[in-house]
């Protein structure tokens, strides 16, 4: 794993090229660029508070609007590792059939391009906080250091769905459909929309364990949106999701990488 790491690191000319050549070319003479990516979250945020928000008991769309943009951003950042994880190897075949790189590599520039966008749209979050809630401006510069180890954890969660994901769809074709359906049914168990305490006043908390998305929406929207710092019982939460996903997805580049040209 450690010679992995610093063959990495040694060709990491090579991937950060690759994550240019994909932006470059995903909004190639577009006018708007990056903001097509942020057109998306926005325009639900919208229509969310503008139809669906009294429904919460929650009128305030300045403080709703914020806590469902920074929500769905995180959501479609874990979505799109998963889903464009499922391509991944597919999609670099060429590469893999000419050079021995470690298959990691290739991961590392599908998720890269996803935090890209992950980042801009969180960077709208927070300024969509500073404008709309002044009284959270000092509780939000006091308390932005905790979202770096929050971003971190988030970042290598997305990265083992996307090994395990691309795996899954070399052996399994289906995977890719299967996971747009469970990722349709997650968006309305996971408190996007709506505060967890709803789901646990029904007594339905455990769907909120099962579910690893709940745990770093509560590392990264809670510092954003109330100023707080979250406990250290959710830091643990987060990187036990953590090494459990991580520990499968070097399990199965271990098991699988040497013999996954064979199957492409």
């Amino acid at each position: 794993m450690v010679k992995q790491i610093a063959t990495i690191w040694d060709f990491r000319h090579f991937w950060m090229s690759l994550v240019v050549m994909d932006l470059r070319t995903r909004y190639r003479r577009s006018i708007l660029g990056v903001g097509w990516s942020l057109m998306n979250p926005l325009l639900m945020t919208v229509v969310f508070c503008v139809v669906f928000g009294a429904w919460f008991n929650n009128p305030d769309w300045r403080q709703f609007g914020p806590y469902f943009l920074a929500g769905i951003t995180l959501f479609d950042f874990v979505r799109t590792s998963a889903l464009s994880g499922c391509q991944t190897f597919f999609r670099n075949e060429s590469y893999i059939r000419q050079c021995p790189l470690p298959l990691s590599i290739y991961v590392l520039r599908t998720v890269l391009g996803a935090a890209i966008h992950f980042l801009i749209a969180l960077a709208v979050v927070i300024v969509a906080v500073f404008v709309l809630l002044p009284e959270q401006r000092i509780p939000l510069f006091a308390n932005s250091w905790i979202l770096v180890p929050g971003l971190l954890m988030l970042f290598m969660f997305c990265l083992s769905i996307s090994v395990l994901a691309g795996f899954m769809t070399v052996y399994f074709q289906d995977t890719q459909q299967l996971l747009e359906v469970i990722f349709q049914i997650f968006f309305f168990l996971t408190p996007i929309m709506y505060p967890s305490k709803m789901i646990l006043d029904r007594g339905l908390g455990i769907l909120l364990s099962i579910n690893p998305v709940v745990t770093f929406l509560e590392l990264v929207r809670m510092p954003i949106i109330t100023g707080q710092v979250p406990t250290m019982w959710a830091f643990a939460k987060a990187a036990i999701v953590v090494g459990m996903f991580g520990s499968l997805a070097i399990a199965a580049l271990a098991k699988f990488e040497k013999k996954l040209i064979f199957h492409l």
